[in-house]
């Protein structure tokens, strides 16, 4: 499905949960289009759609952003005064209050977030699924028309070597909560100065040097992030720095497949996102020196 035709069923997805709940669309703007449809709404409602079959994944959202906000984690919060979620066409939409004027946190104000969401105890009231590195990212591959019979062989094969590499990490800590995405646009900045945690989606149990290395990944593979801000990363979380630890490489690679398999499944009818697929694909084949440069899709 083209971007096009997918803004356009959103368009519909969204136009129908506002008639059923009685929401204002006259000034809805679209601001993401991506594994989730977002629109920014009147009233400071923010309207989140997401993929077919993935309702049980919303309530869970929900649940999420209920339950870290009574545990003292500042997070997006939804709209308790609108029924949710509401399913037209097998998709979710969720209703959540607007974050304005925002910045993305710094990298010590991640750190931060990081340590006390690593230190609470599972929810009891609901079950956290384990998190998977690897889920869908064989099929994008596998499935992408733009891929050319030589990447498709070696990014499949690559995925089954960093598969075999990430059974045998070694297990030196514990699995805790963790937010699954956490890069500084996942942790914004209100004019209040509170930090807020947003994109619930993929906060689950897993290996806490999964929440740290998409930042060690900035630092040591793209140099976004200067040396004495990744430190002051280190030193908020604590002092453990995941680019010294022995499964670094593993897992940094996995999150660059993840990347690459992203601007992938965007290519169909973007020439942009192909282009930069191809890029991306060269940088993981050896063929661009570290470090890289990415646009952002």
């Amino acid at each position: 499905m083209s971007p096009a035709s997918a803004r356009t069923s959103a368009d519909e997805v969204l136009a129908k949960a506002a008639e059923i709940s009685g929401v204002d669309l006259r000034s809805a703007e679209l601001i993401r289009d991506g594994s989730h449809a977002i629109y920014r709404l009147a009233d400071d409602i923010v309207a989140r759609i997401g993929h077919p079959g993935s309702s049980d994944d919303a309530q869970r959202e929900l649940r999420i952003s209920q339950w870290l906000n009574d545990s003292g984690i500042p997070t997006v919060e939804a709209v308790t005064s609108l029924t949710q979620p509401i399913i037209v066409a097998d998709r979710p939409v969720t209703w959540w209050r607007l974050i304005p004027d925002h910045r993305p946190s710094t990298p010590g104000e991640l750190g931060a977030m990081l340590r006390a969401l690593h230190a609470l105890p599972p929810p009891t009231e609901f079950e956290l699924p384990a998190y998977d590195p690897f889920t869908g990212l064989d099929e994008r591959i596998d499935s992408a028309g733009m891929l050319d019979h030589d990447d498709r062989t070696w990014l499949l094969q690559h995925y089954t070597r960093l598969r075999a590499q990430y059974d045998e990490l070694p297990n030196n800590l514990s699995p805790c909560v963790i937010h699954g995405d956490a890069w500084q646009g996942n942790l914004v900045v209100p004019p209040s100065g509170i930090p807020t945690v947003l994109d619930l989606d993929k906060v689950s149990i897993g290996r806490r040097e999964w929440d740290l290395t998409q930042l060690g990944v900035d630092y040591t593979d793209f140099s976004r992030v200067p040396h004495d801000d990744y430190q002051s990363f280190v030193t908020a979380y604590g002092g453990d720095d995941v680019t010294q630890w022995p499964g670094f490489r593993t897992l940094a690679d996995i999150q660059e497949l993840r990347w690459v398999a992203f601007a992938v499944a965007q290519s169909t009818g973007n020439g942009k996102a192909a282009l930069q697929a191809k890029h991306r694909i060269a940088c993981l084949r050896g063929q661009v020196p570290r470090p890289w440069q990415w646009e952002a899709l």
